[in-house]
């Protein structure tokens, strides 16, 4: 499985600390809500609202440098849209939940 990172984060900053340092903070104060609406949505069985948060927090991954997980998760999405709920799509999308979760408590 990919590891969170912090090289595109890194690259949009160039090298100013402040930038870097702001857009980390973003995404630790925006993640833990999203992840919580996502399994609240998840509860609820709402198709759209799964999507929705999906949508959302697919683009923290790809801020994390995690492009293969943005593209399962992208898979997730339009199948949501389909109303179709992939049980292995949901499962990837979750370990990456997880594996982001604890990355963000080390950084």
């Amino acid at each position: 499985m990919e590891k969170p990172n912090l090289l595109y984060i890194e690259q949009l900053a160039r090298g100013d600390d402040s930038i870097k340092a702001t857009l980390i903070d973003v995404i630790k104060n925006e993640f833990p809500d999203e992840k919580k609406e996502y399994y609240q949505s998840l509860k609820s069985k709402d198709f759209k609202r799964i999507e929705d948060n999906v949508h959302r927090i697919k683009h923290k991954f790809s801020i994390l440098g995690l492009e293969k997980s943005y593209n399962k998760a992208n898979a997730f999405e339009h199948n949501l849209r389909e109303h179709i709920l992939n049980l292995k799509e949901e499962q990837d999308f979750e370990e990456t939940l997880l594996s982001i979760t604890e990355y963000l408590k080390t950084i």
